[in-house]
């Protein structure tokens, strides 16, 4: 469902994404992990059109986002980190919005915003101005939209951001079900342990290169690692970082 071939995004004499190459499977629940400024966000963009990519391709479906946006984007819902909601709508009059950019038919529209409403326990808040909402509500929010047109591919930068426990536990929950119903999850996160209790198969990145790739268990065998995945990301960060400096100090 997404594929990253020799995927490459340079920013002047910066190398923010350097030919990244995987593929990420129907149902399957990716995490994307690295440390900031590692190329994660960029790579997320270059997945939904959001930057174009200076070499390689990002297909998503089949189809590569730069030659055939529309169908690629019509697979898609994104949610990044920081979503922009409009404060003067009420939940149910953005989640409206979002649906009728979708074509979705006034019916499954309807019906599906109660759903939205009512999975992400938004009933008491849904007819109140966004703007007066707690940031964590305004993130259930902007997931619950995000979801109302059944995408095919979720893709989500740091999505418990702000959320208490509870909501927290509902959001995980409601994405693992997602993935099990055939939906593509590709998640973002610094949570560690979010990754640990989530995922298929996570990818880490650091300085825009892709240095793991796999379950937990496949990366323990890769790279002789034991122990909990924070002492395996740090290792491996920590060993790529490393190397980098002595290969920048030869040169």
């Amino acid at each position: 469902m997404l594929q990253a071939i020799d995927l490459t995004k340079k920013f002047g004499r910066l190398t923010a994404v350097d030919a990244l190459n995987f593929e990420i499977k129907a149902g399957e629940f990716f995490c994307f992990l690295g440390p900031n400024g590692a190329g994660k966000t960029t790579t997320i963009k270059m997945f939904t059109g959001l930057v174009r990519p200076t070499s390689g391709r990002a297909l998503v479906g089949g189809h590569d986002i730069q030659l055939e946006p529309v169908e690629a984007k019509r697979l898609i819902s994104f949610v990044p980190d920081s979503p922009f909601l409009y404060d003067k709508l009420t939940p149910v009059e953005f989640m409206t919005f979002v649906g009728q950019l979708y074509d979705m038919k006034s019916d499954v529209l309807r019906r599906g915003v109660a759903a939205m409403i009512e999975l992400f326990d938004l009933q008491e808040v849904h007819n109140q101005m966004i703007g007066g909402l707690s940031h964590g509500t305004r993130q259930r929010i902007a997931i619950a939209a995000g979801m109302l047109h059944d995408p095919r591919i979720f893709i989500i930068d740091e999505p418990l951001v702000g959320l208490d426990p509870r909501s927290a536990r509902m959001v995980k929950n409601i994405l693992k079900k997602r993935s099990q119903e055939g939906c593509t999850v590709f998640l973002s996160t610094h949570l560690l342990s979010v990754a640990e209790e989530l995922a298929d198969r996570i990818g880490i990145i650091a300085h825009g290169r892709l240095i793991a790739l796999g379950s937990i268990d496949d990366l323990r065998k890769q790279h002789g690692k034991i122990g909990q995945l924070e002492e395996l990301f740090l290792e491996l960060t920590e060993e790529e970082a490393a190397e980098r400096a002595a290969a920048l100090a030869g040169t």
